[in-house]
């Protein structure tokens, strides 16, 4: 590590990935790292996500320097020597001695261990984010292990045997539940005629004992189990369907712990009640859009259940609220899936074997990826997309937006289908962003659906050909709106105009009010100020400059310009 990349992790602060040591020589003994300290939270970030310790900074980014730790120096081979010793498993680390003007920074660089690690002197540790916001060092213990095994795809605890549960633990009623429910969603036909015991070996839902005796799994439990198994051998199990009134008060509170199937037919039963719906003419038909797409919220509610973490005593909550839905399950987001790839991250069970028999069975689509169905359900709609922001290392949490939906968006994405160029997901997250934020670039796009500039453009670029996105300048600056045809079909010919942007006599006199009451403007300024690329803000200002409006001082990215002495002396 050189001193550009620290005073980078500097100046981002500490985080779950990064800690700061204060370890000057001025301090007391007691407040000094001693080398039981850095062996602890090396393993407390080896069993999270890894990361980089600092020592001889401040909690607030301060550098005051560390100690030399070998003499008159700090040996990093030395230093990694004892970490390695010190930790079991034996923890490799990067350590770099860091030379800044403050003093020097010892820099510790440890990669995440996909089996849990603790120091020689027995104690295991790991990293989280406390209440108050800032990351600390808390005790690992067991399950806390099993549910990182668990997350990082190590253990599947939903194939794991129950103890003390038989075969007796399960409910013969259903088994019929499921064997119907295979019928109707047509899954695999090919359990449709087994009896139960076959059908649950079919499923992998139970497992041979080493006594030789047949034995449920979790999955197996909450599938088919006795409710009164399921409360006892399983308690994690427990879903809350709420209704909120509009101060936060608790209407509705109905808890679940029931077998898998049946409870994801009392949530829709109560989903389907309060899930109203209106009506758009599209030609002789009329089209229902309802507050809430239902399959959407369906594999919303499948995802809870099938890939929260059963290890956590904490509960599913979907809470339905006066404008949105929030469907809370147990259990961050799996070791490398992030809100940054969500879409485009291949999918990840929490709990493989609970999956699987969900696809036989036919509640989820055979390609594991229902989070696209989340996302189109709320976009063919009108509605915003979905929402993971609250999402943390505790719990999934996804927001489903209500209100007023756009019934004639809902419409043209209808007649889309019934023309037979229905739109993908990438282009209703384009199309939908854009009814909302009214301009975007590549750049934007990129990042909206999750696979980068190139493939942005040719999503904005196809949109462009069917006439149902404009372009304004460059290819590589462009900037993209609706197109006036879609924004009448719409109804909303007045957002058109507002969208195109300013024209170039407007953008001019922003321009100029701008300069006379800050004194100058940068090329980037002007983009912001105008919604326009950086390259048209710098043709802009550069016609400005040549009309006499404005000066220029410096060149390139550096450039900016101020009023021009004739405009100057006008305004005196």
């Amino acid at each position: 590590m050189n001193e550009q990349q620290l005073q980078t992790l500097i100046q981002a602060g500490e985080s779950l990935t990064v800690e700061f040591k204060s370890d000057s020589a001025a301090l007391p003994a007691g407040r000094q790292v001693n080398d039981a300290t850095i062996y602890e939270e090396v393993v407390a970030m080896a069993n999270t996500r890894g990361g980089t310790l600092l020592i001889g900074v401040e909690d607030d980014g301060t550098v005051t320097g560390a100690r030399p730790r070998h003499g008159r120096s700090t040996d990093p081979t030395k230093l990694q020597a004892a970490i390695f010793n010190n930790t079991v498993p034996n923890v490799n680390t990067r350590i770099s001695v860091v030379r800044h003007p403050q003093g020097q920074v010892i820099a510790i660089e440890v990669d995440v261990y996909p089996e849990p690690c603790a120091t020689a002197a027995g104690k295991s540790v790991r990293r989280t984010i406390g209440g108050d916001g800032k990351s600390q060092t808390v005790p690992y213990y067991p399950r806390d292990q099993r549910s990182r095994r668990t997350d990082m795809g190590l253990l599947d605890f939903s194939a794991q045997v129950v103890e003390n549960a038989t075969m007796d633990s399960l409910d013969p009623l259903e088994f019929e539940r499921l064997r119907q429910t295979i019928a109707r969603l047509h899954g695999d036909q090919r359990l449709l005629q087994l009896p139960d015991g076959d059908l649950a070996k079919a499923l992998r839902l139970v497992e041979t004992r080493p006594d030789g005796k047949i034995a449920p799994n979790i999955a197996g439990l909450l599938l088919l189990g006795q409710e009164p198994a399921i409360q006892s051998l399983l308690p994690t199990h427990k879903l809350h369907f709420q209704v909120l009134g509009a101060q936060g008060n608790v209407k509705v509170n109905d808890v679940f712990s029931i077998p898998l199937i049946r409870l994801l037919a009392e949530v829709d039963a109560r989903f389907s009640a309060r899930n109203e719906e209106r009506e758009v003419l599209v030609g002789m038909f009329r089209l229902p859009v309802p507050d809430y797409s239902p399959e959407g919220f369906r594999e919303a509610v499948n995802n809870a259940v099938l890939h929260r973490d059963y290890t956590r005593l904490d509960d599913i909550y979907i809470q339905w609220q006066p404008d949105h839905l929030l469907i809370t399950s147990p259990g961050g987001l799996p070791e490398g899936v992030t809100l940054d790839n969500l879409l485009v991250h291949e999918p990840k069970p929490r709990n493989p074997r609970l999956a699987e028999a969900f696809r036989r069975i036919g509640l989820v689509e055979q390609t594991g990826r229902g989070i696209d169905k989340i996302f189109a359900g709320q976009l063919r709609y009108g509605r915003a997309a979905p929402d993971y922001g609250r999402s943390d290392g505790t719990a999934v949490r996804v927001v489903l937006r209500g209100g007023e939906p756009s019934l004639q968006f809902a419409a043209f994405v209808y007649e889309q289908d019934k023309a037979g160029t229905p739109l993908s997901l990438d282009e209703m997250l384009v199309l939908n962003t854009l009814f909302f934020q009214r301009r975007m670039d590549t750049e934007r796009a990129g990042g909206l659906i999750q696979k980068g500039m190139t493939e942005a453009r040719a999503v904005l670029e196809h949109l462009h050909e069917r006439g149902i996105v404009e372009g304004r300048g460059e290819k590589r600056g462009r900037v993209y709106h609706l197109a006036a045809s879609l924004y009448r079909r719409l109804g909303q010919t007045p957002a058109y105009v507002r969208s195109r942007g300013f024209d170039q006599i407007q953008q001019r006199q922003m321009v100029l009010n701008l300069v006379q009451a800050e004194g100058r403007i940068t090329r980037k300024k002007t983009a912001e100020l105008c919604q326009i690329s950086e390259d048209q803000a710098s043709r802009l200002l550069r016609k400005m400059r040549d009309s006499g409006d404005l000066d220029q001082e410096g060149q390139g990215r550096g450039a900016s310009y101020g009023l021009a002495n004739a405009r100057k002396n006008t305004r005196t």
